[in-house]
């Protein structure tokens, strides 16, 4: 199953987050709807659906289609609570196989050392600029506690930051940011 992540321009009035999430929660495939916390300007939301979920007419946004790695599984939703980190990762076109495989080592040991989940890590399909630049792009979204597991889950002692350490060397670029879940209406 295929994803998208939408970057969404929010309108000017107060309630444009909260119409946006209640718009996007009613239509089919919508996984989740995110508030900006840190690194996201205040205008910003972020959606991901799956299939064919398309953003409510008017949304103006920044598209990205995503294809599932080792995660989510189909169907999964990310659990409410904590804080989520979205994380993009600009790679050498031909190690993302190896950045995935990585990735799935080092997970076993940081969600039981620290109150984290990975909820997905997605392939961003390849773009005109990526072939000519000869890199891949993923996206990692995390929940963690709050910020403050984020801190501690920086330990470079652990396991599975060593599998990190591994794993940035493949990396040229990544950009972390920190959002929030927003509810479903029906878990209110």
């Amino acid at each position: 199953m295929d994803y998208h992540y939408f970057q969404v321009t929010l309108q000017r009035d107060r309630a444009g987050l909260k119409n946006l999430a209640h718009a996007c929660y009613e239509r089919e495939g919508c996984v989740a709807v995110f508030a900006p916390l840190l690194g996201f300007a205040s205008d910003q939301a972020l959606v991901l659906g799956s299939g064919g979920f398309e953003l409510p007419p008017k949304t103006k946004a920044e598209a990205h289609s995503l294809s599932p790695t080792l995660r989510p599984a189909e169907g999964a939703r990310p659990p409410p609570g904590g804080v989520y980190v979205h994380n993009w990762f600009t790679i050498d076109g031909e190690a993302a196989d190896e950045f995935v495989a990585l990735s799935g080592q080092a997970w076993p040991d940081f969600e039981a050392r620290f109150e984290t989940q990975i909820f997905g890590l997605f392939l961003a399909a390849e773009s005109q600029a990526d072939r000519l630049e000869g890199s891949r792009r993923l996206l990692l979204m995390t929940r963690y506690r709050d910020l403050g597991e984020w801190q501690v889950s920086r330990d470079p002692t652990t396991d599975a930051m060593q599998i990190f350490l591994r794993r940035r060397e493949l990396t040229r670029v990544s950009l972390a940011r920190a959002c929030v879940l927003l509810p479903r209406p029906e878990t209110r």
